[in-house]
């Protein structure tokens, strides 16, 4: 009897926010997507697309987070990519870099949504490579998809 009680208690505790969210609702578009509790503390009610933007804010406040978070959702990875575009645009190259490792390291999962077209490919083409290479060649993605955008806006 005391496991039914504790399954309710668990059920309430969830129902009415007590727990921490560590993932998506089953059955969620991005139900992979997980993240570790300790670093965001989202009540286990808050609907997914809160979920999501509080998520993306804490990378946008605190990028280096987004290495607590598997599976990140295409919205997530381009916060952090526009982090690692401003990062380049300031001379922050260091930071840059740690940014893009991080975003090259969650392609390490077969299961992520790309983000913008062609950037698994280019992650997966570097594959084997040391760090230095595979950050340059995103770098060089990045800026190629980022002036492709800029001369389709000027037409």
């Amino acid at each position: 009897m005391s496991s039914v009680i504790l399954d309710w208690l668990k059920k309430l505790s969830h129902a009415l926010g007590f727990d921490t969210a560590d993932s998506f609702p089953p059955g969620h578009q991005y139900a992979r997507t997980r993240w570790a509790g300790a670093y965001f503390d989202i009540p286990s009610d808050t609907r997914p697309d809160d979920i999501e933007r509080r998520l993306c804010d804490a990378i946008a406040n605190t990028p280096l987070v987004f290495a607590h978070i598997e599976n990140p959702t295409p919205r997530m990875q381009r916060v952090l990519i526009e982090l690692i575009e401003r990062r380049l645009s300031q001379n922050h190259e260091r930071e840059a870099v740690q940014l893009a490792a991080l975003l090259i390291r969650a392609y390490a999962s077969p299961h992520i949504i790309e983000a913008m077209p062609g950037l698994r490919r280019t992650i997966d083409a570097t594959e084997g490579y040391e760090a230095p290479a595979r950050v340059r060649t995103l770098f060089a993605f990045l800026t190629d998809t980022h002036n492709d955008n800029v001369i389709e806006m000027r037409s």
